[in-house]
């Protein structure tokens, strides 16, 4: 994820709320904004056009490097996929299809 800087004029007492915020949620300011702004960007655009602007430049192999530096330990009990889920995935993942 690229970031950007922008300068931030906003009143004193919307600065001093989000800080307070921002504390109670044990985040930094700064992330507290970045949250928000995302939050209501989220809420005019549909969830669909920002995942078919963000996938159509995506590209498998750029996801290596996450799943590189991801651990290999076991999965918690509620992450952990019925045995049958994961014959049907396999399945679907070999043919090429996938389940919707």
């Amino acid at each position: 994820m690229s970031r950007s800087s922008y300068p931030l004029k906003m009143p004193h007492s919307v600065k001093m709320a989000a800080a307070r915020l921002a504390k109670a949620d044990g985040v930094s300011l700064n992330q507290f904004i970045a949250v928000a702004v995302a939050e209501k960007v989220g809420t005019i655009e549909t969830a669909s056009e920002f995942i078919q602007r963000r996938a159509a430049n995506a590209k498998p192999a750029d996801l290596l490097q996450f799943l590189r530096a991801a651990p290999d330990v076991t999965p918690p009990e509620e992450d952990v996929l019925p045995r049958r889920q994961i014959t049907k995935s396999a399945k679907a993942a070999k043919s090429g299809t996938r389940r919707r």
